[in-house]
């Protein structure tokens, strides 16, 4: 996912290539954007609307948050302003199965799930991971299977195989991910040589660390981290295979009653084939899941 940031300082400017439009999000960013769905995927699916709670389809519309820089689930478009990649089509599809419409808006991953509890937004489809204390605050339905990846400099970068190996480095990764959890973990088992994690508000800035040698390894979602490098022209590389491999989920707020409507929802594109085609749209059929679940953390 590809994605120029505003006000690029002239350095930042040449390292703009690996900028990422769209990533698991928090509060509105300062120059976020709410974008209408445009067209709404499938027709209204009975089975779906009927599941709907009355609140939900008063409103006509489900408000999705998404932080756009984590390509390609989620980003910028050429636009500028509109949030497009496989998170925001999925959100188009589920809200044209529940007779609704979609407005994807862009917000900071660390600030989404605060939003849900305060009813700011109604879903959060952000790349999240679906864990246990997660579901403490939100309640999920899964859709899609990611692991988390390395990758470094092509030229130079170091050997990284295995969390533990990040002991002694430096590490950039994007702020209330699963991959800022591990890589702190992982520096408290690290005895002298800690790991010196950089967190930074979204993908883009853990992207431009790396490449300006602040950082020396980053890490994101393996299907994030597999674009990032296919985009760079050569300049990063994979390094080590992917770990932890685990469920995305579609946040709502807790107990408000969604989960059903949105489980029958993506339950219902994957049998017609909506699901697939928008997967492969994005080259990230590897996680397709073959039936979602409502909280289903395995850890």
């Amino acid at each position: 996912m590809t994605r120029i940031i505003p006000r690029l300082t002239a350095t930042a400017a040449a390292l703009a290539l690996f900028t990422m439009p769209g990533a698991c999000g928090g509060s509105d960013k300062t120059a976020s954007t709410a974008t209408p769905s445009g067209a709404q995927g499938p027709a209204a699916v009975p089975s779906v609307t009927a599941l709907l709670p009355d609140a939900i389809k008063s409103k006509g519309t489900l408000i999705v948050a998404a932080d756009a820089t984590y390509a390609p689930n989620e980003f910028i478009g050429k636009d500028g302003k509109t949030v497009e990649g496989m998170d925001a089509d999925l959100a188009k599809a589920i809200a044209g199965a529940a007779d609704l419409k979609a407005e994807v808006k862009n917000a900071t991953f660390d600030s989404i799930i605060p939003g849900l509890a305060s009813h700011k937004y109604d879903l959060g489809m952000s790349s999240f991971t679906d864990t246990k204390e997660r579901e403490q605050t939100v309640d999920f339905v899964t859709y899609f299977s990611a692991g988390t990846s390395f990758y470094v400099k092509a030229q130079g970068g170091p050997t990284v195989n295995t969390l533990a190996d990040l002991c002694g480095k430096t590490v950039a990764v994007e702020k209330g991910t699963t991959q800022q959890t591990d890589a702190e973990a992982q520096s408290k088992k690290c005895g002298a040589s800690k790991v010196s994690v950089l967190t930074f508000p979204d993908q883009n800035g853990a992207n431009l660390a790396l490449s300006s040698g602040r950082a020396q390894v980053g890490m994101a979602d393996s299907p994030v981290a597999a674009y990032l490098v296919k985009q760079s022209n050569g300049q990063f590389k994979l390094v080590g295979q992917p770990y932890g491999t685990a469920p995305y989920g579609i946040a709502m707020p807790k107990g408000d009653g969604m989960a059903p409507a949105i489980k029958a929802a993506v339950t219902h594109l994957i049998e017609n084939g909506e699901y697939g085609k928008i997967l492969a749209k994005w080259g990230i059929a590897d996680g397709a899941i073959k039936a979602p679940v409502i909280n289903g953390a395995t850890g």
